[in-house]
């Protein structure tokens, strides 16, 4: 099991960046895929971005690709996501989680293939 912390949300206005962290502690980080979800307010939990275990392989929703980039640096045990253009529909919660997985190249977009997750952070967009 692997315990996470997400930090950097905030109120921005439409347009603005912001960037968020994933603090993870227990098991080895760099055993673990990670990912983004975020779910607003009367929706259903969705995803947002995935890295592999090595950070070779990323993956995003259609929806974020090419504004939103995530990285992790497995030597401080975190993970980020840099949001770029943000809209107000994209006001969530945001989560971080880790999927528990032997390939090092693979990341999962499923929320179903994660073990681990945060208490999420709260991301606003005002317009």
């Amino acid at each position: 099991q692997v315990q996470l912390v997400e930090s950097g949300g905030g109120l921005v206005q439409a347009g603005d960046s912001l960037s968020l962290s994933c603090a993870a502690s227990g098991r080895t980080f760099s055993s673990y895929a990670m990912g983004w979800f975020r779910q607003a307010p009367g929706k259903e939990r969705e995803f947002v971005a995935a890295i592999s275990r090595s950070g070779s392989s990323t993956g995003y929703a259609d929806s974020v690709r090419g504004r939103f980039t995530i990285s992790r640096d497995n030597a401080k045990n975190k993970v980020y996501l840099r949001m770029n253009s943000l809209k107000p529909e994209e006001t969530a919660v945001y989560y971080c989680a880790a999927a528990d997985t032997y390939y090092t190249t693979f990341y999962r977009v499923r929320a179903s293939d994660y073990n681990d997750w945060g208490q999420g952070t709260q991301v606003t967009v005002s317009s």
